[in-house]
């Protein structure tokens, strides 16, 4: 019996569709807007409406020409319309923005002052072009690291700012020197027949704004433009489709607004929001129909994302039948959310609906917030995988300081010091490195020893002498420090003394999120201490350090099955049955820098809609009633993406340690008889700034008091004040003898004779 036609295949995928994807794909001729619902098919109206050019319209694969975000999308695209066509779509243009710019440049290489056979550089060649340029200048990495002028460079480019113009748009010092080497890039890659990355966007937008020959060939050539993810286009795409197309073309756009999350790269939510505006006659469909979530999920999206003013808008209806209500979760800190994950992931395995672990996913506003949760799974064994990122204590900036804390903890540590001594650059290169190592070696000494002592290192530069000397002093100091200093409080001594912010900040826009990885790891050395009872000494930084090796060195199996944990953003374009979004609070989801600033407002409030978009049944919304932040344990208050949602689209629950907690920083009676023997000291729900700067006093010497852990005592010191408060107590038990505690970690009960 032989097959049917190859036509019937593509009325058959035609049939399939709903109207408005039906009128998507119908539409012939001219310029058409698709607006794209999460979970609306898009993919299938962009394969199907191709196959029918080819099969119903004649439209020749060749005059084609299709861009995509991602080279694995432009894989999808071929594969799904060869099986509509029954075979491949040879001649069609199908890739990303970049890998369609580098194929347009090959045939114009003359243009741009190249031959076809140029280089495309990729990050570390951009990188040593730009050191080279910085030594011609005699511009000092120690200054600006090349990372960082390379970025500010690319985002001239990809908004297509000449040098000329950002020569004269410079006002900071960083603005300033990138121009100094942003008007000498071109040349030298040009001497070199090479392109950057970002000159495979920028070099056909020029090509096609110099050459209107050029424009009219490829518009007689490509008779048909599709973009998909087009909310997501930065200037330079956005002249290259408009250029491409013409104001009357046959242009097909898809995106949608709602999902536009990439503004802080160059992407310009006005590009889909004044489409008509380039082009007039354009014809809008709304894709609303939802394939992908439950009634439930969808009602609470609606709700959220109709609060942004800055849309085309449109309602997402469910095809799915009713599922499980959306939980809304208080929880105690961030440690206590962690675990409420952890458990809730236990129940989802169980059950007559039993999900298998790469049904869920975690969500996070920054990288950050992954420690609590790394911690809280291997406690309990769940496999789990980070995507987009490394595991915590793996990350540079953790790695550099825990280095400074092993050798705190261990002066003999000779790795630790290698890269301690490096971090930041103390103009110790790796010449004078290797004869310390040597002379150190020789004596049979650590190279911490060695580096105190000068008169050991007479053949060393004056310079590299002096340098290691204050670095060996610096430990010294600190070793000293450690033994009556919270490792929490060592932290934040020493990040400030070696200015290990200024170091990370000249790094570039990667800064912020190692920052915040840098305040998360003093984070977890305050958890250290608060489940040491709030004792201080070198215990507690053996300790820490005990447990950061170990979570470390944890294998986490990243198989088949396991819990997917990732940040909103790169969560963009995925599902899994059940989501966990967290750390829904003021300052960190939405940012706190986007609180004056109504545009980077509504893109959080994007980011969240994503986020709610990626569950298909199940969803958990969590946030945490307080929060460490440098160490310090502060308020928090719920995400103000949660006022607007109807109390009837959720079911509020509070975690277990939350409903029967009472912990918070302790507020003392000046006066000892104002409290009854035996009773704990009051502690609030969490610690607000005005709490933690106040002075009075809360034990006085000589008092009686037990701790939890060691017993009865005897206050025999106070020092410091408000969150620095230490107190030293003589314990009854002379095994245990005298120990030092910080105050704000300690647990103790007053009134005991």
């Amino acid at each position: 019996m032989s097959s049917p036609p190859i036509i019937d295949v593509v009325e058959d995928s035609l049939a399939k569709l709903n109207s408005a994807q039906r009128a998507a794909v119908l539409h012939f001729e001219g310029p058409i807007l698709v607006l794209a619902g999460a979970g609306s098919g898009k993919t299938r109206v962009l394969t199907t409406r191709i196959a029918r050019l080819i099969e119903h319209h004649e439209v020749r694969a060749e005059e084609i020409l299709a861009v995509t975000f991602t080279n694995k999308a432009a894989g999808e695209m071929k594969e799904r319309i060869a099986k509509l066509i029954g075979k491949a779509p040879a001649g069609m243009w199908v890739g990303t923005f970049h890998a369609i710019g580098a194929r347009m440049l090959r045939r114009e290489a003359k243009l741009v002052g190249r031959t076809s056979g140029f280089t495309i550089y990729d990050e570390d060649d951009s990188l040593a072009v730009v050191r080279r340029i910085m030594e011609r200048l005699r511009i000092s990495p120690k200054e600006w690291t090349p990372k960082a002028l390379r970025s500010a460079i690319s985002g001239a480019k990809n908004a297509l700012v000449t040098p000329e113009e950002y020569a004269k748009l410079a006002q900071d010092p960083l603005s300033k020197a990138a121009s100094l080497i942003y008007d000498q890039l071109e040349p030298t890659l040009r001497e070199s027949n090479a392109v950057d990355f970002d000159d495979l966007l920028v070099l056909p937008v020029r090509v096609l704004q110099k050459n209107p020959d050029r424009v009219a060939a490829y518009r007689a050539h490509f008779r048909f433009l599709l973009v998909d993810e087009y909310q997501d286009t930065n200037r330079a795409q956005y002249e290259f489709v408009r250029l491409m197309a013409g104001s009357d073309g046959n242009v097909l756009v898809v995106g949608d607004d709602d999902q536009s999350i990439y503004g802080w790269r160059g992407a310009d939510i006005r590009n889909i929001l004044d489409f008509e505006r380039d082009f007039p006659t354009a014809a809008v469909v709304r894709l609303e129909e939802n394939y992908r979530s439950t009634p439930q999920v969808l009602d609470l999206a609606n709700a959220v994302i109709s609060e942004n003013t800055g849309r085309r808008g449109k309602t997402l209806r469910a095809t799915l039948a009713s599922g499980d209500a959306v939980t809304q979760v208080a929880t105690l800190d961030e440690r206590d959310e962690a675990e409420f994950v952890a458990d809730e992931i236990v129940v989802l395995g169980a059950g007559t609906r039993a999900l298998d672990y790469k049904d869920i996913a975690v969500l996070y506003r920054t990288n950050s917030q992954s420690r609590s949760f790394e911690e809280s799974f291997r406690k309990r064994a769940i496999p789990y995988r980070l995507i987009g990122a490394v595991r915590f204590y793996d990350r540079r900036e953790i790695r550099d300081l825990m280095s400074y804390l092993k050798l705190i903890g261990n002066p003999a540590d000779n790795e630790a010091f290698l890269r301690a001594v490096a971090v930041p650059r103390r103009g110790l290169g790796d010449t004078t490195l290797e004869q310390l190592q040597t002379i150190a070696r020789e004596a049979g000494r650590p190279l911490l020893d060695v580096a105190g002592e000068p008169s050991k290192l007479l053949s060393l530069r004056a310079a590299a002498r002096q340098a290691l000397a204050h670095f060996s002093a610096l430990i010294h100091r600190y070793q000293l420090s450690a033994a009556d200093t919270a490792v929490d409080e060592l932290l934040r001594n020493l990040v400030t003394e070696i200015r290990f912010d200024d170091h990370l900040k000249a790094e570039g826009p990667e800064a912020r999120d190692r920052l915040d990885n840098v305040q998360s790891l003093i984070d977890a050395a305050a958890d250290t201490v608060e489940d040491d009872g709030g004792e201080v000494g070198l215990t507690p930084l053996a300790h820490f350090l005990q447990r950061a090796a170990l979570n470390s060195e944890e294998q986490q199996k990243a198989g088949a099955d396991s819990v997917s944990m990732m940040t909103l953003h790169n969560a963009k374009g995925l599902e899994f049955p059940a989501v966990f979004i967290t750390g829904l609070e003021d300052g960190l989801f939405p940012l706190r820098r986007a609180q004056d600033e109504p545009e980077m407002m509504e893109e959080e409030r994007r980011l969240f809609y994503v986020g709610i978009t990626r569950a298909m049944r199940t969803l958990y919304l969590s946030h945490a009633r307080s929060r460490r932040r440098n160490g310090e344990t502060m308020q928090s208050i719920p995400s103000s993406f949660l006022k607007p949602i109807p109390p009837e689209l959720v079911t509020q629950r509070g975690s277990f340690k939350l409903r029967g907690s009472t912990r918070a920083v302790p507020t003392f009676s000046q006066t000892p008889s104002a409290r009854r023997p035996g009773q704990p000291l009051q502690r609030a729900a969490w610690l607000d700034e005005a709490e933690a700067s106040q002075d009075a006093p809360s034990f006085f010497k000589g008092e009686r008091i037990r701790h939890a852990r060691f017993g009865s005592g005897t206050v025999a010191e106070l020092s410091g004040s408000a969150r620095d408060a230490k107190l030293t107590v003589d314990f009854d038990d002379s095994e245990i003898g005298r120990k030092r505690f910080v105050l704000a970690h300690a647990q103790f009960e007053r009134g005991f004779e």
